[in-house]
């Protein structure tokens, strides 16, 4: 009883913490049907976090055939040294020298989206902002004290907290980022198409299995009327 009593102190703050708390997250929608968001993603994620981050649950060419990318492309853009189609897809930055860098080895992303959902994945790629007193200049609304930079900068810009009035009085802290290539739409496809990819990443079959879903939900209310039908001419005499 005890232990069980450690593990359930233990659980429920983690459980708090991937649901986002109390923090307000904004509604990412994501669909997986669109594989060219999914293709941007996954080529957003190879050059902008793979660096640090794996998805080593993920093999290279069970991802291309599902995001309908050719194996030769695939290998061309993403494979790097001697690593071959079929391999997973590791980072190349030793974890020694991550956890020297950033205090924590960068963990893998394979699950994040089963983990923290995709509603969080979303406010946080755009929950930085600018921080002088943190390491790297930046924190982040949705996870406070981030050890992460803020990767997507130079797409972005440098978001800086504004305090906005409302028309009822009430003030409302906003972010707003300058210097960025990117308009705040398109930052908001980009963060958009990452989420995707690791949504997808997380649950490779849930369009297939969905599509299966139906299959048997038809299949059983067949069987259903077979059944009540054959019930009917077994129990006629009785009534």
């Amino acid at each position: 009883m005890k232990k069980l009593l450690i593990a359930l102190v233990t659980l429920i703050p983690t459980l708090a913490m991937a649901s986002g708390g109390n923090i307000h997250l904004e509604s990412a929608n994501i669909d997986l049907h669109d594989q060219a968001s999914l293709q941007r993603g996954l080529d957003l994620f190879q050059n902008n976090c793979s660096g640090c981050h794996s998805t080593q649950y993920q093999r290279y060419e069970r991802v291309a055939t599902d995001l309908g990318i050719p194996l030769d492309e695939m290998s061309q853009k993403y494979l790097y040294g001697d690593t071959k189609i079929g391999e997973l897809m590791e980072n190349a930055i030793p974890e020694d020298d991550a956890a020297k860098w950033f205090g924590a080895v960068p963990p893998d992303l394979t699950l994040v989206a089963r983990v923290r959902g995709e509603d969080w994945i979303y406010s946080y790629l755009k929950g930085y902002y600018k921080d002088e007193t943190r390491p790297f200049g930046v924190n982040n609304t949705v996870f406070p004290s981030v050890g992460m930079p803020h990767v997507l900068q130079d797409l972005q810009g440098v978001p800086v907290k504004q305090i906005v009035k409302q028309e009822d009085g009430t003030e409302v802290t906003t972010l707003v980022a300058t210097g960025g290539s990117l308009s705040a739409a398109e930052y908001d496809q980009v963060v958009r198409d990452i989420t995707g990819f690791l949504v997808y990443s997380g649950d490779p079959v849930k369009l297939e299995r969905e599509s299966l879903g139906w299959w048997v939900l038809g299949f059983l209310f067949i069987f259903f009327i077979l059944s009540y039908l054959l019930k009917k001419e077994y129990w006629k005499d009785v009534h």
